[in-house]
């Protein structure tokens, strides 16, 4: 049978649940691998290449995490996740409360990045001077990197068919990103997911979502959707060549368009995607947390090797949660 006979066969059911689980799985398989930039040094430190879920080594940034944990943004989505079950909907000051109090610094002990550090230290800064219970949580770090990336996926799931679902994204992305540049981008990568879901292949749900973030974000819509066409120039190359061609790095302008060219380089192999993207090096976890998520919504649940997902120490924790918001 035919890839994209296999791929109209999968129920909108495998989808959610693989959009889901794909982030995750995603964002683990980088665990040790991830913010190595020099790829001869990946080489060094891992000769025998790297096939996922590699234990960090001493002097890493998630030193002392083993394989199948989650990195900050993977803890930063199962927040998110559970806040959403708990919850019901979607709140961001719940959401907002639940993230500070996680990722206090006497609380966790992971690494801490821009976006979660300026988010702490605007919400300590509100509350020395005003009711804790008067914060919005809507003032994030000015980052514009792949924090939200990481973590939308859920939320997309919960509110796809919803009419005020860039919104909610908008307010989720806000809670620790209050940038521009950021709440655009993730426009896009949820309404792109929310295509993905539906059921259209990549080329269609990439062409509607770029009609679409134009309308949704006139400003920044633009620079989104020449990125998506840069993406698409370089699929002659693969994905490590192109990933050094937009750069390696956190922040979205590089990171996206990377993104978007392994999903077209691999739209039907979960795990060749996700590894061509930990061997390009760099925010490699941030990129397969939002690579995973289209990958899984595009091939659905049982197309993610399910050895990667019985990898995943919080596994339990994913799929109640996701149960509950299903």
């Amino acid at each position: 049978m035919r890839t994209k006979d296999l791929v109209n066969e999968i129920t909108v059911e495998d989808r959610l649940r693989g959009a889901v689980w794909g982030q995750f799985v995603g964002d683990a398989a980088a665990l040790g691998t991830h913010w190595i930039y020099n790829l001869s040094d990946l080489q060094k430190v891992y000769p025998s290449g790297v096939n996922g879920f590699e234990e960090p080594l001493e002097g890493h940034y998630h030193f002392g995490k083993k394989p199948g944990d989650q990195t900050h943004y993977g803890d930063g989505a199962l927040v998110l996740l559970e806040s959403l079950a708990k919850e019901g909907r979607f709140d961001p000051k719940a959401f907002g409360r639940s993230f500070v109090e996680n990722f206090r610094p006497d609380v966790y002990s992971g690494y801490i990045d821009k976006a979660t550090r300026g988010t702490l230290e605007n919400y300590q800064a509100f509350v020395e001077s005003h009711a804790i219970e008067s914060f919005d949580f809507q003032q994030g770090a000015d980052d514009d990197q792949l924090a939200a990336a990481s973590r939308l996926a859920a939320l997309v799931v919960r509110y796809r068919a919803d009419p005020d679902l860039l919104t909610l994204v908008e307010q989720a992305t806000r809670v620790c990103q209050n940038n521009p540049r950021a709440v655009a981008y993730m426009k896009f990568h949820a309404l792109l997911l929310s295509e993905l879901l539906s059921g259209r292949d990549i080329h269609t749900a990439l062409h509607r979502t770029e009609e679409q973030i134009v309308s949704a974000e006139p400003e920044l819509g633009l620079e989104v959707r020449r990125k998506t066409r840069q993406a698409m120039e370089e699929t002659l190359n693969d994905v490590t060549k192109a990933t050094l061609t937009f750069g390696q790095s956190c922040p979205l302008i590089s990171s996206f368009p990377a993104s978007i060219h392994a999903l077209l380089k691999h739209p039907d192999d979960f795990k060749s995607g996700i590894l061509a993207t930990l061997r390009a090096g760099g925010d490699n976890a941030g990129r397969a947390s939002m690579l995973g998520s289209w990958l899984g919504a595009h091939l659905g649940i049982n197309n993610i090797p399910k050895t990667w997902r019985t990898r995943l120490n919080y596994g339990d924790r994913i799929s109640t949660a996701i149960d509950k918001i299903h």
